[in-house]
């Protein structure tokens, strides 16, 4: 048995998604992590920066990306946009006409494609005006129609043509793209489609959608696609015949010169057809003529424009972040090399959903800030060790020291607990001692580094989420601090990682901005 998975319901899969964000009862983040991605380690390799390793769909894969988050930023819905291929208008090209037939079986003429929604039926213009092409002059003996010459500017209701050209193209205006929009989604491969169409308030949208919605055009066809002219049809113009078929109401009119017929005009669309058929009963002048071929073109549901996700098949969605150094859960000192989207992570401590408009991924150790409280600089990336009151040791990786605030984030993953040469479980010498983690101590012990070798004791006395350390300025550090030490604000791991992309490392700076585009197929 031969099955299929519908354009609608990646369509449909597409607008839940946007819905979820939407709603307040979830929280979604993009995430970034694991800025020391070269080393030799669990989930690394030396390499990764020159061929970065394809993700693995697995739940432990996951849980390690989660050991080794940085920072996240929370997807709203002003940064969260349906997204269709950018077709733009240009003087000279072919366009598709909108039609509801293409398949395996009857390709788009241009483009060969196989669904309607791989055809290039619709155009943005250079205002980041978007239309439908009703009609491009085609017919059975010019199946690819005229090329365009005039743009269409006109946001009209009603299907028009562009200009004087006698082109033949025949456009429906959708929406125009906000300059927000353009500002923060601008793509030369995709362009953004509105959210909330259904809803929304907006003037413009909101015409364009109850004109497609009114009572004269549930399902109001706009077009009679003449596959075969015929032959012996009795000559005449403006000849209106009926459109019959599940529908009512329908007719056309009809221009035949020397028996065959030149010309279709639709004078009323009717309404509420899924199929039509043309009645030329009363053209036919002999029973010995070739038959005409004519074919309604169907609109969408409602009508161009009551439903665009449909009308466009958006079955991709952006979500953007911004990163930058107005807080100090985003170190500008640090790198990463993996992207993720993670839905509901919880409040460290807790089982609630975490909602905060960022959050830091990292623990926290402040050092002393007299002379002697830290000798040398800590590196990004290099293992940090302390030995305990218990005579074991605690590990980390520096993400980010801040030499102003004295201030080290750092993180703690399998790789350094974890055989740290291979991906599996194979014994190693010191597992007894080293292959399980603690947690660093708010005590005199010096902490050092690895790879620099630095060494620095905590400010056991320092408590809040400021500090001063010039006395002149007052600094947030993002992150409220106990005895010198802070945790991450997200439980370690928490939330379903929905989307994970391995990349080359990408080193922050303070003088850049991040922004992070990601696009979602369904």
């Amino acid at each position: 048995m031969s099955a299929l998975v519908t354009d609608q319901f990646r369509i449909l899969n597409a607008s839940n998604f946007v819905e979820s964000v939407e709603s307040s009862s979830n929280s979604y983040y993009i995430t970034v992590g694991l800025p020391n991605p070269i080393i030799t380690g669990y989930g690394r390799n030396p390499t990764w920066n020159t061929n970065p390793p394809a993700p693995i769909d697995n739940l432990t894969y996951h849980k390690h990306y989660g050991d080794t988050v940085l920072y996240g930023k929370k997807i709203t819905s002003s940064n969260v946009r349906r997204l269709v291929r950018r077709i733009d208008w240009v003087a000279g090209s072919r366009y598709e006409m909108y039609r509801d037939d293409y398949s395996v079986l009857n390709p788009s003429p241009i483009t060969n494609a196989a669904r309607l929604y791989d055809a290039n039926y619709y155009v943005m213009n250079s205002d980041y005006r978007v239309y439908i092409c009703i009609e491009n002059g085609s017919s059975g003996t010019n199946v690819k129609g005229n090329v365009s010459q005039d743009q269409p500017t006109f946001t009209d209701l009603e299907p028009s043509r562009a200009g004087d050209s006698g082109d033949g193209y025949i456009w429906k205006y959708l929406f125009t793209i906000s300059p927000s929009d353009i500002i923060k989604f601008d793509s030369t491969e995709y362009i953004t489609v509105p959210n909330q169409w259904e809803t929304t308030t907006d003037a413009q949208i909101r015409a364009v959608r109850e004109a497609a919605d009114s009572s004269v055009n549930e399902n109001q066809i706009k077009t009679v696609y003449i596959q075969a002219s015929g032959a012996n049809y009795a000559n005449g113009v403006n000849q209106e015949v009926n459109l019959i078929g599940d529908g009512t109401g329908g007719k056309v009119r009809i221009d035949v010169e020397g028996g065959k017929i030149t010309n279709t005009v639709v004078t009323s669309g009717g309404k509420d057809y899924s199929y039509a058929l043309v009645d030329l009963g009363s053209l036919n002048s002999s029973t010995t003529g070739t038959s005409a071929h004519l074919i309604p073109i169907i609109p969408p549901s409602k009508g161009h424009g009551h439903d665009v996700y449909t009308e466009l098949g958006t079955d991709k969605v952006l979500v953007y972040a911004r990163f930058d150094d107005s807080t100090k859960d985003f170190p500008v000192d640090t790198s990463f090399a993996q992207v993720s989207i993670v839905k509901n992570p919880t409040a460290v401590g807790t089982d609630n959903i975490y909602s905060d408009n960022t959050f830091s991924g990292l623990s926290s150790l402040k050092f002393n800030t007299s002379a002697n409280g830290i000798t040398g600089v800590p590196q990004v990336g290099e293992v940090i060790e302390q030995t305990l009151a218990n005579n074991a040791k605690a590990y980390g990786y520096v993400a980010s020291y801040d030499e102003e605030t004295k201030v080290l984030k750092y993180f703690q993953d399998r790789s350094l607990f974890f055989n740290n040469t291979t991906l599996n479980h194979q014994d190693y010498v010191g597992i007894s001692t080293n292959g399980r983690p603690y947690d660093f101590e708010a005590s005199s012990n010096a902490i050092s580094g690895q790879t620099s070798g630095f060494t620095g004791s905590i400010d056991t006395g320092f408590s809040g989420i400021t500090t001063n350390p010039t006395g002149t300025k007052l600094i947030n550090l993002g992150v409220n601090f106990v005895q010198g030490m802070a945790v991450p604000e997200i439980n370690k791991g928490s939330g379903d990682t929905i989307y994970l992309d391995n990349r080359a490392s990408i080193a922050r700076n303070a003088r850049q901005k991040e922004d992070l585009k990601i696009i979602l197929e369904f």
